[in-house]
C-alpha cells in the first residue's frame, strides 16, 4: 500500500475535460479546460480559482485534486490557486484524510516550480484543516496560507482583488469557466 490509494489516478477525472481549438466555432489559440461551475482556471495569469458550495467532503477534495494533477501534468507551468470556501456550508473530513491528501499532493508536486494557494475561509472548522495543510506543505515547493480577508489573498497572490470576488450565480450563466488570454 502506498498511500495513495483513496485519491483518483487521472483517467478518473471525466470532469476535466481539455479541449484544442480545430476550426469551426472552438478554434483558440493554446489549450482551454472546461471546468465544473465552481472551478475556473485563468490561463493567462496561471490562476485556478475553486469556490466550493454545500458540503466539503472526501470526494469533493478528491475531484479537486485530480483537476489540479490534470493542469499540471497538460501545461507543466506552474500555477497558483485560490480556494473561496464562504459558501461551503458543511464539512465533513477527518484529520486522516486531511493529512494523507497533503502529503500527497506535496510529494506529487515534489521537483516542481513553487507555487501559491491561498484558501480564504472564515468557518473555524475550514480554517482548523487549512492550517493543517499549511503544516504539512512547510517547506515544500506549495506556498498555503490562510486568509479571513479577500484582499489580502489577492495582494498576496498577487492578482486584482476582482477577480477574486464572487460573481453572484445565476441559473442563467451558462457561460464557460474557461478565461484564456
Amino acid at each position: 500500500m502506498t498511500g495513495n490509494e483513496n485519491f483518483p489516478k487521472r483517467s478518473q477525472h471525466n470532469e476535466l475535460l481539455l479541449v484544442r481549438g480545430r476550426g469551426e466555432e472552438g478554434s483558440q489559440k493554446g489549450s482551454a479546460m472546461k471546468l465544473s461551475p465552481e472551478i475556473e482556471f485563468h490561463q493567462d495569469i496561471r490562476l485556478l480559482i475553486y469556490r466550493p458550495k454545500g458540503v466539503i467532503n472526501e470526494p469533493e477534495i478528491n475531484r479537486v485534486i485530480g483537476v489540479i494533477e490534470g493542469i499540471e501534468a497538460e501545461s507543466q507551468e506552474p500555477f497558483n490557486r485560490f480556494s473561496d470556501t464562504l459558501e461551503a456550508h458543511e464539512v465533513e473530513l477527518n484529520f486522516q484524510y486531511v493529512i494523507q491528501a497533503s502529503l500527497h499532493r506535496r510529494l506529487t508536486h515534489k521537483g516542481r516550480a513553487p507555487v501559491k494557494s491561498a484558501i480564504l475561509a472564515t468557518d473555524s472548522t475550514l480554517i482548523h484543516y487549512a492550517r493543517l495543510l499549511v503544516l504539512v506543505t512547510e517547506s515544500s515547493s506549495i506556498k498555503v496560507r490562510v486568509f479571513q480577508d479577500r484582499n489580502e489573498a489577492a495582494q498576496w497572490l498577487g492578482v486584482p482583488l476582482g477577480l477574486l470576488e464572487a460573481t453572484g450565480d445565476s441559473e442563467d450563466d451558462d457561460s464557460d469557466r474557461t478565461k484564456q488570454p
